[in-house]
């Protein structure tokens, strides 16, 4: 059974899901949980963004069950979007992240402005680099990153073209070859 997987924009009621998703579980390939300060400081990052990016809560058949979001970044000397996620334990392993990241995609290359959209999950962390995968991104290989600030950690580059239509996804742009 397909469920229904849609992005609602990020808003004052949803510090509560930013607060469960910042569990010790959640962001171990993240450098540990944020103080609560912190996690309020980043709520108002997120509510601030406007053209700089959006946020969303992740809802299926109606509840949040995750957050995921794209914000601009300098990449490589570049202007590009980043893109991150997190999909509540109980809900991980049914593809929810993913179709999450296909709808970010589209709106981020609806948003214009830059011609990449960037996720950086860890070189280690199994399931977000899955996502990647299944989500069309393309990998552009390992780089140290930090993040949180004072925490280097290592990260796949993994990037979707936003000047690819969505009729002409990454695949068909370059079919495999026989």
């Amino acid at each position: 059974m397909e469920r229904s997987v849609r992005l609602v924009r990020w808003s004052e009621g949803d510090f509560e899901l930013l607060g469960a998703c910042n569990s010790a579980e959640m962001t171990a390939h993240l450098g540990g949980p944020e103080t609560h300060e912190q996690l309020v400081s980043r709520h108002r990052r997120y509510l601030a963004l406007e053209e700089r990016g959006q946020m969303f809560r992740i809802e299926v058949d109606g509840g949040a069950v995750g957050a995921i979001g794209y914000w601009e970044t300098s990449w490589q000397g570049e202007s590009a979007w980043e893109t991150g996620w997190s999909v509540l334990p109980g809900f991980q392993g049914r593809g929810i992240a993913a179709s999450a990241a296909r709808l970010v995609v589209e709106e981020a290359r609806a948003a214009g402005r830059h011609p990449r959209l960037h996720a950086f999950p860890s070189a280690d962390h199994t399931a977000s680099n899955g996502v990647c995968r299944k989500a069309g991104f393309t990998q552009g290989g390992e780089h140290d990153f930090e993040y949180p600030k004072g925490h280097w950690m290592r990260c796949n580059d993994w990037s979707v073209d936003l000047t690819l239509s969505a009729a002409r996804t990454p695949s068909e742009a370059h079919p495999p070859s026989s």
